[in-house]
């Protein structure tokens, strides 16, 4: 059995590629919502593995590149 992440923990959905924050759990899902919030995905917890630090870091620059360029409010 998989163990799952705790809420607030960052992790890369394996199937998407997508890096999110674990909001909760609904049904065998977990809820996930990209970095910088916006609208939340399911992920089997099998399909999700922890991020990395350097993963943690593009998400973060790329979210404040993007903010500064006015792409996001």
């Amino acid at each position: 059995m998989t163990a799952v992440p705790p809420v607030g923990s960052y992790v890369v959905d394996t199937g998407s590629g997508r890096l999110g924050q674990v909001m909760g759990r609904k049904g065998p899902y977990l809820q996930l919502r990209p970095f910088g919030g916006g609208r939340e995905w399911d992920c089997l917890p099998e399909a999700a593995r922890a991020a990395t630090t350097t993963e943690r870091l593009r998400a973060a620059t790329a979210y404040a590149n993007a903010r500064s360029r006015g792409e996001v409010p």
